[in-house]
Formats: C-alpha cells, structure tokens, sequence
C-alpha cells in the first residue's frame, strides 16, 4: 500500500502536475490522520472494555468478600451478645447473693474475647489498580468508609477486648480460680469470696462496657456490608 501511493506522487511530479500533487499530498496526510485517529479510538474503545470488565469482576470479588465479612462478623457478634447478656444475668444473680454453679458457665460465656479478620483482599488489589475504576461514586465512598474506617473502628474495639482480657482477666484466673474451659466454664476457688470483692463486680462492669462498644462497632460494620452489597445488587439491575 506505501508503495502503491509512492508511485502515485512519483508521476504526479515527474508529469509537473505540481498543484495536484500538493492536494495528493494534502489528502494522504488527512487520510494518515483519519487513520491514527482510528486506531486510538479502537484502541480506547479496547481499554475500555477491559476496565469495565475489570470493574464486574473485582465487584464481583468484593461482594464475595464481604459476604464472608457478614459471616464472620454474625457469628462473633452472637458471641458477644451473649456474654453481654450473661453478664446482666450473673450481675443479677450475684445481687440477690445466689452463687450456684450457673454462674461458672455464665462466666464461660464472658471471660473471652472475639477475634476477626476482614477478608479485604479484593479491596487491596482495587487500591492497587485505582479506586477510580469503580464509576459509581456512591459505591466508592462506601468501600472507603468501611475498609479504611469501619473496620478499622471494629478492630480497635474487638482490641480492647483482648487486652483487658490478657491484662484483667488472666491474672485473676491464674491466681482465683481452680478450673477454666475456653468459652465453657470458669471456676473461682471460692464463689462466694471472689463475688463478694467489689473489684469483681466493677471489672464485670467495666469488660461488660467495653463488650457493648464492640456490639455497636460489629453491628455498624454488618450495616454498612449490607448497604454495600444493595448498592452492587442495584448495579447489576
């Protein structure tokens, strides 16, 4: 094809049809223009299709991470819940100075600590890329505020939790108690002595407190999973 126009402005001068050869040369230039302006459109047009299809499928991704977020977060807040719960009833009880063995399984149920780990793989790797591949700008804030600030709210209070548990409550077990299962029971040499300090009570109080901190923080986080998952539901409508 370049040789075919070469040979076109070869006789056009060698014939000393200048004027027509300037508008030859004119028009192949416009045609070169066309032609690269062509090229980049398809070649827009192709990344485009590749960032959309990156787009579906790192959503994609990311609905499937935060649907095991909602998973694991359920489970330990039902674990919290209980404990919350389990305090107010020992609390109770402990009141009305009844120490029967309920309250060794009530405590099984409150000195522990929940641990959870958000699976932000999919998150990281739109970091990565550009959160400006997402288009929906409503949806982009919303992965911002949960991976950079609602996570990171319930993983300071879930924190809190395991250090009072480590600082507060192991030294208490080692030193006060004759049997502990993890999550089950715990078992006070004396029931009644150890009751009767107000240092247990208040430190009942104060891990229940931070426990509720947790709730809130959990429930948060569940919340804003599922405005997440709506409105990657509504784009797929």
């Amino acid at each position: 094809m370049i040789k075919f126009f070469r040979n076109i402005r070869k006789n056009l001068l060698s014939e000393g049809k200048t004027t027509k050869y300037l508008k030859y040369a004119i028009g192949e230039i416009v045609l070169v223009v066309i032609g690269i302006l062509i090229a980049l459109q398809i070649s827009n047009w192709n990344e485009t299709i590749k960032n959309r299809q990156f787009e579906s499928e790192i959503i994609a991704l990311i609905d499937n991470n935060l649907l095991q977020d909602s998973t694991l977060l359920a489970s330990e807040l039902n674990k919290s819940k209980l404990a919350n719960a389990s305090t107010v009833r020992l609390l109770d009880q402990v009141s009305k100075g009844v120490y029967n063995d309920s309250l060794n399984y009530m405590m099984g149920d409150i000195i522990n600590f929940q641990r959870f780990q958000s699976q932000s793989s999919a998150f990281e790797v739109l970091k990565s890329k550009g959160i400006e591949n997402i288009r929906d700008n409503q949806l982009q804030l919303a992965l911002i505020e949960y991976y950079d600030q609602t996570l990171f709210n319930t993983y300071e209070t879930i924190s809190d939790i395991e250090k009072s548990f480590n600082t507060d409550w192991i030294p208490i077990v080692k030193q006060e108690f004759s049997d502990f299962n993890w999550m089950d029971y715990a078992v006070p040499i004396d029931s009644k002595a150890f009751f009767e300090k107000p240092s247990t009570l208040v430190l009942f109080k104060l891990f229940n407190d931070n426990r509720a901190g947790q709730i809130h923080a959990m429930e948060k986080a569940l919340q804003k999973i599922t405005e997440i998952r709506s409105l990657i539901t509504s784009k797929k409508e």
